[in-house]
């Protein structure tokens, strides 16, 4: 575990390649948020329906995980890649084109079954191209994405947003996304090792056996724990820093900005520490700092911009600490063969649990009216907490699988 093993020049570029590629997926997730108010404004849509919006993505890219589940391991993983990748550039451009909120609920449905499963190809990419020793260093790179989105993609889709309107950023994306496909295109080497090894005729058979297999399904539950503690608040950021706390709407992209740079300097250490020290030491560790960064944040009042700013970064490094060393260990849990269905059904899963969070999550804030504070706030910074300790046992448990199965391979 505490070996590391240097990557070669081809393995920096695979994971160059990857972490830009999770770039373009995650901001046109993340772009959303940001674009809420100009878009409702524009198409006259109400709360709830711009909710329907953003949900759409996330429940057509859990189904679609499930059903391409069964698929993930008879093909060329590049190919693959290359496959979801395009229809995702197709469901932005699409995004981009939408007139009416009919059509972008469409779009968002056909961009979440290409988009939600990109995750799951890239990790098992991962998983066929990386020794145990190196995915630390590897998911810390890749989910330094989601940092890049925060640096550049909030604050520059509002920009563009704002000087055209809002279908602009889309349009950003699909320009980033065609550059990236040319490079997967003539880049990545096909992945095609576990084709090598024999699996049963069915896909609903080999998906039906990867649900059944006990360990695998400790993997699924840690990983949906995982995602339940990560996004329980996320939905409610914004309006909680603004109505609770008491900065004002101008200072929201810096706030993110600032979070987002911290979040992308702080990854490459937790992905070398992940890869230098026990796994699940770091994740314990990074566990009790997001519990208590979780317990001071929800109990915040009327605070300062530089305490709301200091919190944050000590929160989502929390959350980001904890997803490294996690996926690392979760990455270790199938079997070479099993892996494409295994990270599907784990992307799937992901996706899943982050809308009911936020569907639990909305059951128990309120407000009394749109500008007043968030109640209850702190009710869900406790349901986090519980969270975060089941995932602690549950990680422990992949854990102690993951050093058996090491051990019973040498």
């Amino acid at each position: 575990m505490k070996n590391q093993t240097p990557l070669s020049k081809y393995q920096w570029l695979v994971v160059a390649i990857l972490a830009l590629t999770q770039f373009t997926v995650v901001l046109d997730f993340m772009v959303m948020s940001p674009l809420g108010d100009l878009l409702m404004k524009d198409l006259q849509v109400k709360p709830y329906q711009f909710g329907i919006v953003v949900s759409s993505y996330a429940l057509a890219a859990g189904l679609s995980g499930f059903l391409t589940a069964g698929f993930a391991d008879r093909f060329d993983r590049k190919r693959l890649l290359v496959f979801f990748y395009s229809g995702f550039i197709i469901g932005t451009m699409f995004c981009g084109l939408a007139q009416s909120y009919e059509q972008l609920v469409l779009a968002r449905i056909f961009t979440g079954i290409f988009g939600g499963v990109m995750s799951s190809i890239s990790m098992a990419i991962v998983a066929d191209l990386f020794a145990l020793q190196q995915r630390g260093r590897v998911m810390g790179f890749m989910q330094m994405g989601f940092g890049l989105s925060q640096i550049l993609g909030i604050p520059i889709s509002l920009y563009i947003a704002a000087k055209s309107n809002w279908q602009m950023p889309f349009y950003m994306i699909v320009v980033l996304s065609l550059t990236m496909l040319v490079l997967i295109l003539f880049g990545l080497k096909p992945v095609r090792a576990h084709l090598d090894k024999k699996t049963e005729h069915s896909a609903f058979k080999h998906l039906l056996t990867t649900v059944r297999n006990r360990n695998y399904r400790i993997g699924f539950m840690a990983t949906a724990f995982m995602s339940l503690g990560g996004y329980f608040m996320m939905p409610w950021g914004s309006a909680f820093a603004v109505n609770n706390v008491g900065i004002t709407q101008k200072e929201l992209p810096l706030l993110f900005m600032i979070v987002g740079v911290s979040t992308f300097m702080i990854m490459p250490l937790i992905g070398w520490l992940a890869d230098k020290v026990n796994k699940f030491q770091l994740f314990m560790t990074a566990s009790v700092i997001m519990i208590g960064a979780v317990l001071v944040y929800v109990r915040l009042g009327e605070s300062s911009f530089f305490v709301l700013v200091l919190v944050n970064i000590f929160m989502m490094g929390g959350i980001m600490a904890r997803m490294v060393p996690s996926q690392a260990l979760t990455s270790s849990v199938p079997e070479l063969h099993d892996r494409g269905a295994f990270m599907s059904i784990n992307s799937s899963l992901q996706q899943i649990a982050g809308g009911i969070a936020a569907i639990i999550g909305g059951k128990i804030v309120w407000q009394a009216s749109p500008t007043a504070p968030l109640m209850n706030f702190e009710v869900l910074g406790y349901v986090v907490v519980a969270v975060i300790l089941i995932n602690i046992f549950l990680t422990n448990r992949v854990y102690k699988y993951v050093i058996r199965k090491t051990k019973e391979a040498a």
